[in-house]
């Protein structure tokens, strides 16, 4: 660990336990505090790690009122490690606010690589992976529509986020609004036991998951215009 790091932003498994990282049980064991987005479920990794560092509620409804109370005592010396439940903090996750406050106050932080869903799905779609978007999660309503608009003329590869009860909706929005021979590439439940990955023309996929209905996480990858 660095002597002047104040809050580590630290990756943790989307799935496999074993895709901690030594380093990353490190830095959770020695700081003073970790800020978890939900502290019953991390509560589980930390045992399995025999990690017994205090842990501090830090999600999306709480973010904006407790960044200046975190960037204060870390100033004051006290070390942070901030976790979401999967993956890389500030990735779709909370932590922006805090990483932006932070760097504007001159508080030092730390980003660990590791575990972050989009990264196997891409790579597992079979397309070009030298220059890609990450877009996310797309706007529920106002903005869905627009930004669906733009991904049909991007020549390169996008990467999205969506949850098992849009992924129906979303794939018919892909076919309405892109063109229903689009090729896309759909993996759910990485590095889990049910693990998956459906490729094929965008109306492939939509008729596959209208006869398995969508469970889990999915990432959903979408090929370039041509």
């Amino acid at each position: 660990m660095s002597a002047e790091t104040a809050i580590y932003f630290v990756p943790t498994p989307i799935g496999n336990l074993g895709d901690m990282t030594y380093r990353a049980v490190d830095v959770l064991k020695a700081v003073d505090t970790i800020l978890a987005e939900d502290t019953r479920n991390s509560g589980v990794l930390l045992k399995h790690y025999a990690i017994s560092t205090p842990m501090q509620s830090f999600h999306s409804y709480n973010e904006h009122h407790r960044i200046e109370k975190v960037i204060e005592e870390a100033k004051e010396g006290k070390i942070f490690a901030l976790i979401s439940d999967a993956g890389s903090p500030g990735i779709s996750d909370p932590g922006f606010l805090l990483a932006r406050l932070a760097v504007q106050e001159g508080v030092l932080i730390e980003s660990l690589p590791g575990a972050t869903a989009f990264v196997p799905a891409l790579v597992k779609s079979g397309f070009p992976t030298d220059r890609f978007v990450y877009e996310g999660f797309l706007p529920h309503k106002k903005g869905r529509k627009t930004r669906l608009e733009i991904i049909r003329d991007e020549k390169r590869t996008v990467v999205l986020y969506e949850s098992p009860h849009r992924m129906i909706k979303l794939l018919e929005q892909i076919e309405t609004i892109i063109g229903n021979d689009r090729l896309v590439s759909v993996s759910r439940e990485l590095t889990k036991k049910f693990e998956q990955t459906v490729s094929g023309s965008v109306k492939e996929v939509r008729a596959h998951f209208e006869i398995h209905p969508p469970k889990g996480e999915f990432v959903v990858v979408i090929a370039g215009s041509q």
